[in-house]
């Protein structure tokens, strides 16, 4: 694998890792489609903890549920960079002209991210609600001020995404 290669695939690994923290941890939207179907939006930033240090930061609107939903990332210009979907059927990532499937959410996340993330406790995080995850923390004490803090632990290298949800 390139440097280029491995570049863009760290990339991908982040995106979508940003992509799940930030469903943990934002205010579901007033206006959804449905009563079943949530919608949240805000920005996110991400710092991993690695050598050397690594940031991210974007834009997102998540809909749906941890069983299917639909998940998009800009840049903070707009630009949109990913999006993934997922349902019953399996998963995707799609970023420009490249797709990624995968047979779950899981599978992707793990693939990408090198572990599976706990799509279940994201959407209990999104609803205010704790849920206890292995190596993993989220901190909701100030979601109603529509900002979170969400830590990842172990496995390492440590991480920490800051929100800032849309009113």
């Amino acid at each position: 694998m390139s440097f280029l290669d491995s570049r863009r695939a760290l990339w991908r690994v982040m995106a979508l890792g940003c992509a799940m923290w930030v469903s943990a941890c934002a205010t579901p939207a007033s206006d959804g489609p449905r009563s079943d179907e949530a919608r949240w939006a805000g920005r996110f930033s991400l710092t991993v903890r690695s050598e050397p240090p690594q940031s991210w930061s974007a834009g997102f609107e998540l809909s749906g549920s941890a069983l299917a939903g639909d998940l998009q990332l800009s840049s903070p210009l707009g630009s949109r960079l990913a999006e993934v979907r997922w349902s019953a059927s399996g998963a995707e990532l799609q970023q420009g002209d490249r797709l990624t499937r995968h047979s779950s959410l899981d599978s992707l996340t793990a693939e990408l991210g090198g572990t599976a993330l706990p799509v279940a406790a994201l959407f209990d995080w999104l609803r205010g609600r704790q849920a206890p995850v292995s190596g993993w923390e989220a901190d909701l004490s100030r979601q109603s001020e529509g900002r979170i803090v969400a830590r990842r632990l172990q496995p390492l290298p440590g991480a920490e995404l800051r929100l800032i949800l849309q009113p």
